[in-house]
């Protein structure tokens, strides 16, 4: 059985719309573990108490085929106009695992954002997504400080988790079991 390591955020960013980043990523994730049980896909999930250190340890306690994080990312209020969209990162000096799945993210998010044209893959080098035991990849559903992008993305939970379970399974080269329709392949 297939192994993903889920991080949702842990940072208590505040949303200008309520509520905080770390709250709303866990119920993401909490959103995608049907979808995961469904595909036979087994997970572990940081804790919200997690530092990054403890994750990134974490990830090497057991081999997994992907890592993924969910964050949001940051436009600063009073930007004009805010920053929006969504963010797709991986490892730019390894291509193979991280870049394939960040490419699948991106295609399954364009299908469900209300501008395709503003989901990005960004060839990146950061701890998190280097130094983590398994390809990996970040993805940033739209902008916290941007009210367009919070209210999307509070309400469109279930959609996204959906979503990135498909890019989790695409990447995993399995069809996709729906829990609407178990039969769906």
């Amino acid at each position: 059985m297939p192994t993903v390591y889920l991080s949702p955020s842990t940072q208590e960013n505040e949303y200008v719309t309520g509520g905080n980043e770390e709250y709303y990523m866990n119920l993401i994730v909490d959103a995608m573990v049907p979808y995961l049980k469904v595909n036979a896909i087994d997970f572990t999930r940081n804790n919200p108490g997690d530092s990054i250190d403890e994750i990134i340890d974490q990830t090497r306690e057991r081999i997994y085929e992907l890592y993924m994080a969910l964050y949001s990312g940051y436009s600063s209020e009073g930007s004009e106009p805010p920053l929006q969209g969504l963010n797709v990162y991986h490892y730019a000096y390894t291509p193979v695992g991280g870049e394939r799945a960040a490419y699948y993210t991106a295609e399954n998010l364009k299908e469900i954002y209300p501008d395709p044209n503003l989901v990005t893959i960004i060839p990146a080098d950061t701890r998190e997504i280097r130094d983590t035991n398994a390809p990996a990849v970040i993805v940033e559903l739209g902008y916290r400080g941007n009210p367009e992008d919070e209210v999307w993305m509070k309400q469109n939970i279930n959609t996204i988790a959906k979503s990135l379970v498909q890019s989790i399974t695409q990447y995993l080269n399995q069809p996709f079991v729906d829990i609407d329709n178990p039969l769906s392949q």
